[in-house]
């Protein structure tokens, strides 16, 4: 397959991210919104690092089938992403979705069929977004698989091809799902610790009740993961943590930038996915509950 137009749909800090390298290095990209949105775009512009990104915008009254749809919205935001889109999404679009958690990709599939739809996380980065400005020191990667385990397919090498030639980095790998746990595992402790005590990415770096927390979430989401049948070893375990440790002091996970702006967070997608798994194979989870419940209380004081 010839990968020629590529739709973005989501400027938080990921799109924002990832769609910056994809346009400075040549690739012909659009950014889809509604007209309100785009035309908020527009007017007040996106920066990165404080350079203002160019990004072309498209409507759904101009959609025209692509080639490569990204969705890089939140979890809440999916559904209004894929109406949105609908008309950019032919009968060979590939799509990826860099959306946190597990379900994502299944709720796509309903909708345009399994056949068009890629499995990916995005991982490594330490993008802050507060409005229209984008901050980030490590810019991170996009790990990319079918569904189902098994050598790199033909069309997974060819967008990550495509990725890294538009300088975004893309590892293809045979076992996408089971990454997506891992990933899944890091956010639950991560996200969620640095929201609740309200901290940067320093506050679970260094020894404390944070960072404990944050390990002890992981581990309730390990733990679920194998039960699920996507076991995490130990030398992933520490590989994830130490990714936390790279990560600049000063940023922040979406979460916790979440706290700060009164929005509501992906919480359901991260403790309540662990509740939810806890009680499905009888077993308990008393950090993530703690940390749901915590949260629920902040939101609830907005």
């Amino acid at each position: 397959m010839e990968i020629r137009k590529v739709g973005l749909i989501g400027l938080g800090a990921v799109g924002m991210n990832f769609g910056e390298h994809l346009l400075r290095s040549g690739a012909d990209l659009i950014v889809i919104a509604d007209e309100e949105r785009a035309a908020r775009y527009q007017q007040q512009g996106v920066y990165s690092n404080g350079e203002k990104i160019p990004f072309a915008y498209a409507t759904p009254a101009q959609a025209k089938p692509v080639d490569l749809l990204i969705i890089a919205t939140k979890a809440g935001g999916l559904q209004g992403a894929l109406d949105t889109a609908e008309g950019f999404i032919g009968k060979d679009t590939l799509i990826i979705c860099l959306i946190n958690g597990v379900t994502s990709e299944e709720m796509i599939a309903e909708r345009y069929g399994a056949r068009n739809v890629l499995y990916s996380v995005a991982q490594g980065m330490d993008a802050t977004k507060i409005g229209n400005q984008l901050t980030y020191t490590h810019s991170g990667r996009i790990v990319l698989g079918e569904k189902a385990p098994g050598p790199v397919s033909p069309r997974v090498q060819a967008v990550a091809d495509y990725l890294n030639a538009h300088d975004v980095t893309c590892q293809p790998v045979e076992d996408m799902v089971r990454r997506q746990w891992g990933k899944l595992m890091l956010n639950v402790g991560l996200n969620q610790a640095c929201m609740v005590f309200e901290g940067d990415y320093a506050a679970v770096q260094q020894p404390g009740q944070a960072r404990e927390v944050m390990l002890g979430a992981m581990r309730e989401a390990q733990k679920l993961a194998a039960l699920e049948g996507f076991a995490i070893s130990e030398p992933e375990f520490d590989e994830w943590v130490a990714m936390v440790d790279s990560l600049s002091p000063d940023g922040q996970p979406s979460m916790r930038q979440d706290g700060e702006a009164h929005r509501k967070s992906e919480v359901e997608l991260f403790a309540g996915t662990m509740i939810r798994l806890a009680k499905k194979h009888g077993v308990d989870v008393p950090v993530n509950r703690w940390l749901y419940d915590r949260v629920m209380e902040m939101e609830a004081a907005y």
